[in-house]
């Protein structure tokens, strides 16, 4: 039987409550998202009630402190979906700076939430492959070309052969060229993009190593067929005013593979790095 959510009982519990208690519940089940970001006075302010309250609160939903209130409710919400990015939004009256808290709480949750879905040993796998391939390309459409450029970029500056193309017939022959040996990652959140399959399927026939970035579904095709999974929470429904915790969750893997290359790589590219900031610093005058 699954434990019952922090959300759903609070709501059981509302009516057993006192009316301080009732403010505190009452907020906290229309802003939800923002709680974990709060301090107690500051909950305590936007409900229109006091801290004491506030305290008194936590313990009768049987949650000793406000911190354990906001852990549970971070580890709840982290995989909800929390309606900021669908059509749904226009209907809603949100000042401008909660859409900003809304939309900070669900990166950041998104982000968090990776660490449940990403395979510790897929990494390793990702990480080995990039570090002795000679050449990487990477390849992503729509949202998810953000991350692609900005990994050409990084590992450029690490001195791979690193490239992408927004274009589908200027990634042929980049993948063309691809040898046994290197990496191909191929990043799409719903794994089942025509033109990322395509590409990737491409760069298996060259025996290069596909690595997909991808939100963990077994069933998806780029799922199935990558060589190496890195596995993302699925943070997003597929029809959406556009990419956000998606592209973030896609970014912070991308991230996190170049520090653990640089770290292994950048004692070799140390001077590199040396010489360009010098370049930057000299046209910037």
């Amino acid at each position: 039987m699954n434990e019952i959510g922090i959300l759903a009982k609070i709501e059981q519990q509302l009516e057993q409550l006192s009316p301080a208690e009732q403010k505190v519940a009452a907020y906290l089940l229309r802003h939800a998202e923002l709680i974990p970001t709060m301090t107690t006075k500051e909950l305590a302010r936007a409900a229109d009630t006091s801290e004491a309250s506030v305290v008194r609160f936590c313990k009768a939903i049987g949650i000793g402190s406000f911190p354990g209130l906001k852990l549970a409710l971070a580890r709840e919400l982290a995989m909800a979906d929390m309606n900021i990015n669908d059509f749904s939004i226009i209907d809603k009256p949100n000042a401008p700076y909660e859409l900003f808290m809304k939309v900070t709480y669900v990166n950041k949750a998104a982000i968090e939430a990776t660490t449940t879905t990403l395979d510790k040993r897929e990494l390793e796998k990702a990480a080995e492959a990039m570090i002795k391939a000679k050449k990487m390309v990477f390849y992503g459409v729509g949202g998810s070309a953000v991350a692609a450029v900005d990994a050409s970029y990084k590992f450029t500056k690490l001195g791979y052969m690193a490239a992408t193309s927004p274009d589908f017939h200027t990634m042929l022959p980049l993948v063309a060229h691809l040898q046994e040996g290197d990496v191909f990652v191929a990043i799409s959140t719903s794994g089942r993009t025509k033109d990322v399959l395509e590409i990737a399927r491409f760069a298996k026939k060259q025996q290069a190593t596909v690595i997909a970035i991808t939100k963990l579904d077994p069933s998806s095709p780029l799922y199935k067929e990558a060589d190496i999974r890195l596995a993302l929470p699925d943070v997003e429904q597929d029809h959406r005013i556009g990419s956000m915790a998606s592209r973030m969750v896609q970014l912070n893997v991308i991230d996190a593979l170049y520090l653990i290359t640089f770290h292994r790589v950048g004692s070799r590219v140390i001077e590199r790095f040396h010489q360009t900031r010098e370049e930057v610093v000299r046209l910037r005058r």
